[in-house]
């Protein structure tokens, strides 16, 4: 099972930030996550939220092995 991490006001929404979960990839992961809850699923297909799988930051899908590790990181703001 993929290890997932929630940082920030996405983990508040949640109310978890770390959990196992087992999926095939990026996008079957959204589903499952966005499935169970619709305050997440808004969260998650927010603007400027990214994915990083392994510590790479990542666009579009991609496979998951039970060994990944996949970090929804919410919009950054800096200067």
């Amino acid at each position: 099972m993929a290890r997932v991490l929630l940082f920030g006001r996405l983990a508040d929404v949640a109310g978890w930030r770390e959990r196992q979960v087992e999926a095939p990839s990026i996008s079957a992961l959204r589903a499952l996550l966005s499935g169970e809850d619709d305050a997440l699923a808004q969260a998650l297909g927010g603007p400027g939220v990214q994915v990083a799988v392994d510590q790479a930051i990542l666009r579009g899908d991609a496979a998951l092995s039970a060994r990944s590790e996949v970090a929804f990181l919410p919009p950054m703001s800096g200067g």
